[in-house]
């Protein structure tokens, strides 16, 4: 009996343990913009109704950033809650991803968390501080994808991306512990490029003629930089690769993703695109007209592809719902980074400019997150990790550079921060210039260095679409002055050391 008494006391505790430490979702899409979120975008548009939901159950951030705006680095800043040149994996191109450094997951373990992590990863094939990991092998592809699992195993598995993501994440939960909290993170290949969607969403958006957005063809007048890069929809978007719209088979069949599809996968695909690319060629386009045309088709891709993650994401919080799970369970929606939806021309992200650097991020969490509202204080993927800690009731270690944003929903709140800082390596594709910089409330510096040495300076409540570098004008050398002090403290207090270097032209001077 005593042993009895024993064990049911025992079973107590750890189910009350486990409901006293809120369980936590984090999803991540990849290259996700906000401007196609209908919460972030008025409704504009209808693809993500479950993403729209989250944020109307929660808080819908609309100050949220990236510090490094390229995939690998920024999974890397979420996970340790530190900047790029502190967590070592600065770029996708030379940087390897130390997966035994201090992570919020190891901690979490600590504190009593089962772990795991499903889908992208981006960050290597041998993740720690996860009880149960199954991720892509490196981008992973749209169809019938390959997962390592432990021991760096390579398995695949037939099917739709996204479908099979959300599949393993529910497996997951369903044979975890219901005893002890949990972190899941759900990381979405969607809505990487090449923008495949599923195959019920194929042409969902054919018959909607988006809107051209008015900096589409942008000149770059004053920003050398942008005039620079290889990114342009009408330029550097790809027929075949990006857009689908192949010569002939041949050509088709040599393409990865479309070469690892099933038959019936692929008859689908040449069901829906034969008749565009029929079309396509007998226009014969060129100019203006062909960049327009390319803008059409990449946005409908796009936006399908969304529809497809999102049909998943609403079977996550179906789960979540039926298992009784929601009102324990915070689940936070985020984006890698930002893209470029045809501003400036553009696909990709990198930029600090607004459209790449900001991220969508909506959290819901009952218990403490004011339903249905938004946020307009300046967070930070790197604040994920104290967050997530502190929501755990662990301690934050004083390493980790990021701030807990809890404090921004105390009665009397006040910012985290009043300035972002942000750095991006990578000297490679899309011929995107190494750049570091600060934005305050109303104003952006940018310092370019390595491709382009030179200097940026945007007032962004007169040219809110970074349009006009007034750098070196008369009227705002006093406002350069003072941003460049602010840009100088916060290289010092994030200690990095290259950006030091750079800011007084040790290495490249400004021309």
């Amino acid at each position: 009996m005593k042993k009895f008494v024993f064990f049911f006391g025992l079973l107590c505790a750890t189910t009350v343990f486990a409901q006293s430490k809120p369980n936590i979702i984090l999803i991540v899409s990849d290259d996700h913009s906000y401007q196609t979120i209908g919460a972030y975008n008025n409704g504009a548009t209808n693809a993500t109704p479950a993403i729209d939901k989250l944020a109307n159950e929660g808080v819908r951030f609309n100050k949220a950033f990236v510090t490094n705006s390229i995939c690998g680095p920024s999974r890397a800043c979420i996970l340790t809650g530190k900047y790029s040149h502190k967590n070592g994996f600065m770029d996708n191109e030379t940087s390897h991803y130390n997966s035994s450094q201090q992570q919020f997951v190891n901690l979490l373990q600590q504190g009593g968390y089962q772990t795991a992590w499903v889908g992208k990863y981006h960050l290597g094939d041998d993740p720690k501080g996860f009880d149960f990991f199954k991720i892509l092998v490196d981008q992973g592809r749209y169809f019938n994808p390959d997962f390592i699992i432990e021991g760096k195993k390579r398995i695949n598995e037939q099917g739709y991306v996204s479908n099979i993501i959300e599949d393993e994440a529910e497996k997951w939960l369903d044979r975890r512990d219901p005893n002890k909290p949990f972190c899941l993170v759900v990381g979405h290949k969607a809505v990487h490029r090449t923008w495949m969607p599923d195959l019920p969403e194929l042409g969902a958006y054919e018959q909607v003629n988006f809107p051209l957005p008015d900096t589409f063809f942008d000149d770059y007048a004053t920003r050398k930089p942008a005039s620079l890069q290889e990114m342009s929809i009408g330029k550097d978007m790809m027929m075949g690769y990006d857009l689908k719209m192949f010569k002939d088979e041949k050509e088709e069949v040599q393409d990865a993703n479309f070469s690892r599809m099933t038959t019936i996968q692929l008859a689908h695909y040449n069901d829906f695109y034969n008749p565009i690319r029929q079309q396509y060629f007998n226009a014969n386009l060129s100019g203006k007209e062909l960049a327009q045309w390319k803008f059409q088709r990449y946005m409908r891709d796009y936006l399908s592809t969304v529809r497809s993650m999102d049909k998943n994401i609403q079977r996550m919080l179906d789960y979540l719902e039926k298992h009784k799970l929601k009102d324990n369970t915070v689940i936070i929606y985020m984006s890698d980074q930002g893209f470029y939806m045809g501003e400036h021309g553009w696909f990709d992200k990198r930029w600090m400019y607004e459209e790449s650097f900001r991220t969508p991020m909506i959290v819901s969490y009952p218990k403490l997150f004011p339903k249905g509202t938004t946020n307009d204080d300046f967070v930070l993927n790197i604040d994920l990790a104290p967050t997530f800690l502190e929501l755990a009731g662990l301690p934050i270690p004083a390493d980790i550079q990021g701030k807990s944003f809890l404090p921004l929903f105390a009665k009397k709140a006040k910012p985290i921060r009043n300035q972002i800082f942000y750095h991006y390596y990578e000297n490679g594709e899309h011929a995107v210039s190494p750049h570091f910089g600060v934005r305050t409330d109303r104003y952006k510096l940018i310092r370019y260095y390595k491709r382009v040495n030179t200097w940026e300076l945007f007032d962004l409540k007169t040219d809110p679409k970074e349009l006009n570098n007034v750098y070196g004008k008369k009227e705002y050398l006093k406002i350069s002055k003072q941003l460049e002090a602010l840009l100088l403290k916060e290289i010092r207090d994030k200690q990095d050391d290259l950006a030091e270097k750079v800011f007084f032209n040790k290495e490249f001077p400004v021309k």
